[in-house]
């Protein structure tokens, strides 16, 4: 077989694998869309309707995982594809994960509401940081499919942005705990649904490591923004 041919099959094999990670991503992408409307209108049927996709995500993250782990026993990829293929499973994971924190929004919702508590949540002060979530997981997939090294650092910025809203936000269920603790419970199921917000923007902030690992081939993991911009030569 031709060296030519045997490079066609293997563009074909990543195209292929491309494609079942966008799918997934759009799937995950809906998932949070979805708990975020639950959590903002209470809504039951929403909620439940995140959880039901839970397993499918699951199921294509394993299906990806089989691919993968096919193409390189058959195509023993050299250095530079061997990269795109691990960077393709990390992501996988780290989408599979995004979706695990909808999920857990979506179950919290379910609880608020079956408990009868939810006319008396603040939820109004979480739409900032969910909004910001929703867009990062829908912008971080976008730049996947291009591979736009200068989004990824972007979306490194954006999540910066999550983390101070959950930080103040923490700051401010602090304060009503304090001042009234009738408001604990409450305010501990809130924190819980910030944490899983904030989870999401980090996920999304890992997928965008992993895309300048791609093209970069640079490992930019636990790195300040200061540092990625200097590794890759982005001003």
């Amino acid at each position: 077989m031709s060296e030519k041919h045997l490079s066609s099959q293997f563009d074909s094999d990543l195209n292929n694998i491309s494609s079942k990670l966008m799918e997934m991503g759009g799937l995950v992408e809906t998932q949070i869309q979805h708990a975020v409307q639950a959590l903002a209108q209470f809504s039951v049927p929403l909620a439940e309707e995140v959880i039901q996709t839970e397993d499918r995500v699951d199921m294509m993250e394993v299906a990806i995982d089989h691919a993968l782990t096919a193409i390189v026993a058959r195509r023993q990829p050299a250095a530079r594809d061997l990269r795109l293929l691990l960077a393709i499973s990390k992501i996988t994971t780290n989408l599979e994960r995004a979706g695990d924190e909808a999920d857990k929004i979506a179950r919290m919702v379910k609880s608020i509401v079956e408990g009868g508590y939810a006319r008396k949540m603040p939820i109004g002060d979480l739409r900032l940081a969910s909004d910001l979530a929703t867009t990062l997981i829908r912008r971080v997939l976008d730049a996947f499919a291009r591979l736009d090294v200068a989004e990824a650092v972007s979306i490194f910025k954006e999540d910066d942005l999550i983390d101070q809203e959950f930080k103040g936000f923490t700051r401010k269920l602090i304060t009503y705990m304090m001042e009234d603790p009738r408001t604990i419970s409450d305010s501990l199921d809130l924190l819980f649904l910030a944490k899983a917000i904030e989870r999401i923007g980090d996920h999304a902030k890992n997928i965008a490591e992993f895309i300048i690992y791609i093209v970069k081939g640079t490992d930019v993991r636990h790195s300040s923004l200061t540092q990625v911009e200097s590794a890759i030569h982005i001003q």
